[in-house]
């Protein structure tokens, strides 16, 4: 059986191993790295100190986004029970090594080390783009995570394991009132949203979200969580990793478009000779 948390043990296996050849390094390139960490740390909190503040400056279009979120959980709210009895009908069908996944890459200790080992590597190798995906990912499931951690102590949703959809104890406290929104969901859509995001293909995003969703859903097979958990944990996950993806466009934190080189070359043929640029 595949044990996913050797698997997720690898990406920071490989950071470390990268940071003790880069002891070797020259000094401009550990000075280089330092200079990176410390920058985006700094723009790490600065995009988490926006996300909480952009309710304040949300115009008309962002109200609208948040009341189709709402009408869209209270939607999925009126079909919990319905699509609890599907999913639990259905578990035992459902592959173990999809459940192992959802469980182990969900987990916020796993979450982010492969979050660690993605901007790690983008870190080492001074890829931009890497780097930029790794400080988007921290950012949004920081901030999310937050907020989904008051809103589940505040909220105090029964899961479907402790009682029924309707049912609430808010600042319970317990593991078993701690449902709405689904934190698993969160995380997970996190990642996969920021690295679909450099994506123009089709079909690579597909495949990203297609992966990004066998958590959402194993909470769903596991019996954790309610179905309007899970989308409203999507949904937040979406508007926070676009919320801090914009403000590193507006202050042009990330600039990996590098212009493209052209090659000159001497051309000679019969009555013509002159140069050929190609890019």
């Amino acid at each position: 059986m595949l044990n996913f948390k050797t698997l997720l043990a690898l990406p920071i296996c490989f950071l470390l191993l990268n940071i003790s050849l880069a002891q070797e390094d020259t000094s401009a390139t550990k000075k280089r790295i330092w200079k990176q960490l410390a920058f985006d740390g700094k723009f790490t909190l600065h995009s988490i100190g926006n996300g909480f503040t952009q309710p304040l400056r949300w115009q008309k279009d962002d109200f609208i986004t948040a009341g189709s979120i709402v009408a869209g959980t209270g939607i999925l709210y009126l079909a919990d029970n319905d699509a609890r009895t599907f999913f639990q009908n259905h578990q035992n069908n459902v592959p173990q090594v999809l459940k192992e996944f959802g469980w182990y890459f969900g987990s916020p200790q796993n979450f982010f080390m492969v979050t660690a080992g993605i901007y790690g590597f983008g870190l080492i190798t001074d890829n931009e783009k890497v780097r930029h995906t790794g400080v988007l990912i921290i950012a949004s499931a920081v901030t999310s995570g937050i907020v989904q951690s008051i809103a589940k102590t505040a909220i105090g949703r029964a899961r479907p394991l402790s009682g029924n959809r309707d049912d609430f104890k808010p600042f319970d406290g317990t593991a078993g009132y701690h449902s709405f929104p689904s934190g698993h969901a969160i995380l997970s859509f996190s990642m996969a949203h920021a690295i679909a995001k450099q994506f123009d293909n089709f079909w690579a995003k597909a495949g990203i979200y297609t992966v990004g969703s066998i958590v959402p859903i194993s909470r769903l097979w596991a019996d954790a969580h309610w179905l309007s958990d899970v989308g409203l944990g999507i949904a937040v996950s979406i508007v926070v990793v676009d919320g801090v993806d914009n403000f590193m466009k507006k202050k042009n934190a990330y600039n990996y478009s590098k212009p493209k080189q052209v090659n000159w070359q001497l051309k000679a043929g019969y009555g013509t000779i002159g140069f050929v640029g190609t890019f």
